[in-house]
Order: C-alpha cells, then structure tokens, then sequence
C-alpha cells in the first residue's frame, strides 16, 4: 500500500481531528513524556471502545481547532494547553473512568540520560569511601 503524500495526509489529518471534536463531547489533554511505544499500545488496548487516542504535531492541532472555532468557541479553551509532548483522548464515557484506566497503565520506569525527574530527588551528603585519587572517571 503505497504511503500518502504529506498534503493529503496533512488534510485527512485535520479531517480526523474535527471529526472527533465533533463526534465526542468530553477530552483529556494527556502528556506522553517518556511514553515508551509499548505502553502506548497498551493504552490503547486498554481504552478500545470508550476512548480514541489521538498524537499529533501541535502546531497542527492548534490549527485544526482554530479553524473549527467558529463552530465550538469552547475550544478556545484547550489552546493554551497544548504545549510539549501531548495528545488527546476523546471519550463519550465517564471521565473518571477513562481517567483510571490511563492511571491505570502507568509504570514506573528506570530513568534514561536526560530526563526529567518527575519527583524531587536528593542525595545527602556522605562519605563514599573513595579518595579524591580515585575519582577521576567522574570527570
């Protein structure tokens, strides 16, 4: 199956998105930050049939619900919001419901170079036992 070029996948794209914003009354902004590709498939899985997923680029999305403004001026309202990594999810159920089951699949997960630590870590001070000669492969 031969991939669509970028205008018509950028189009179908902004067709999707109005769909869903029209189709479904409630969303969640989710963030996805060190979301790994696995645990994305999970939460799919997980939400199949009450909830749609939906990754994007922002400026994209941005777009879409500017141009569907006109129609849904409570969209404005999830423009400042949409910064960094994020998507949405679209729902007809419960937002509680939907809200644990995305609580639900998170993980902890062992941190990676450049991360972000998402809780406040520190380290007291404390003799390490090793000298300042034996130090040099920290530098």
């Amino acid at each position: 199956m031969p991939r669509e070029d970028r205008a018509t996948w950028k189009s179908n794209y902004f067709l999707k998105i109005i769909q869903l914003l029209d189709d479904y009354p409630k969303c969640f902004i989710v963030g996805a930050d060190n979301v790994g590709s696995k645990q994305m498939q999970q939460i799919r899985i997980s939400l199949r049939g009450k909830a749609v997923v939906l990754m994007g680029k922002n400026t994209m999305m941005r777009k879409a619900i500017r141009g569907h403004l006109e129609n849904n001026p409570a969209l404005e309202k999830l423009l400042p919001h949409i910064r960094g990594n994020v998507g949405f999810v679209f729902t007809k159920e419960d937002l509680c419901e939907v809200r644990d089951m995305l609580l639900s699949n998170k993980v902890p997960a062992a941190a990676r170079a450049g991360a972000i630590a998402p809780c406040e870590v520190t380290v007291p001070s404390q003799n390490t036992g090793l000298g300042p000669e034996k130090t040099s492969f920290f530098q």
